[in-house]
């Protein structure tokens, strides 16, 4: 597969494209170079990589499985197929994609949903790229159970679709838990973010949390719990950081119905607080 027209030099240019925005000309050219190579899998795989970073679920999976068929062993490649499968409530898909990239899942045409524990996850990797704790669903789906900050577009409660490639690491218990970049926001939770100033409601941080909990809510102190992190930190791991990260500024995220469940929540946090004075 040498020659500077040859399959690599396609596949190259179609790398080179996809890193340039280019995304219709690197389409042409991972085609070329498997037109050229009929037995060679990784354009078709680079193929696939693309659609999954642009959201093309449909076309991100045709192309994974075209390269499974290339390299039926390529575990990369069968977990691309269930990312996309998964993105696409293609269950039965994603049960063998799950089964050939080597894990213990069970064919079958319902969602492969269990409690694989909490990971972190990156929401909006290429903007703010915040990370929040969630419970791993399946290989690839996971539940916030952080109140994200307002400007990131996601809730608590929201279901994501994330990434299989760990990118960076958080310490839960006393170990390394991988980050894992998200994808796509698979459901809407029912739960509405309200940032609220502690220097206005007159509640404490103790009584919002437990109000918002005693009411089928959820809150957070971003105060404590949200730090301002360089890309690099992010994407590595921040305790091991030989510099420091400022905090947030102090304020609650309060994840409500709507706003007269957050009221009803703020009534609830003062009445905690009258009583503690009592």
């Amino acid at each position: 597969m040498n020659g500077e027209e040859g399959p690599e030099h396609w596949n190259e240019r179609g790398r080179a494209l996809h890193a340039a925005g280019r995304t219709a000309e690197a389409e042409s050219a991972y085609r070329k170079a498997a037109m050229l190579a009929t037995h060679w899998s990784v354009p078709l795989y680079n193929l696939g990589l693309m659609y999954k970073e642009l959201g093309r679920w449909e076309e991100s999976l045709k192309a994974n499985l075209e390269a499974a068929e290339r390299c039926e062993d390529d575990q990369a490649t069968w977990w691309n197929v269930g990312i996309a499968a998964t993105a696409l409530a293609d269950w039965r898909t994603a049960r063998h994609a799950w089964s050939r990239a080597g894990l213990p899942i069970a064919p079958g045409d319902d969602e492969p949903r269990a409690d694989f524990g909490l990971i972190p996850v990156r929401l909006d990797p290429a903007g703010r790229s915040e990370v929040v704790w969630a419970t791993r669903i399946d290989p690839a789906r996971a539940i916030l159970e952080n109140v994200p900050l307002p400007d990131s577009g996601f809730g608590w409660g929201d279901t994501v679709l994330h990434d299989g490639a760990p990118n960076g690491y958080r310490t839960l218990n006393g170990r390394d838990v991988p980050v894992f970049d998200g994808l796509a926001r698979l459901e809407r939770g029912r739960f509405v973010t309200f940032s609220v100033d502690l220097g206005e409601v007159g509640c404490s941080v103790a009584a919002l949390l437990d109000a918002a909990d005693a009411l089928g809510g959820a809150g957070e102190d971003w105060g404590a719990s949200v730090r301002v992190l360089c890309r690099a930190c992010s994407e590595g791991h921040p305790a091991g950081a030989a510099h420091s990260h400022a905090s947030a500024a102090a304020a609650v995220g309060i994840a409500a119905r709507d706003a007269a469940h957050f009221e009803e929540i703020l009534r609830r946090a003062r009445a905690f607080d009258a009583g503690a004075r009592g």
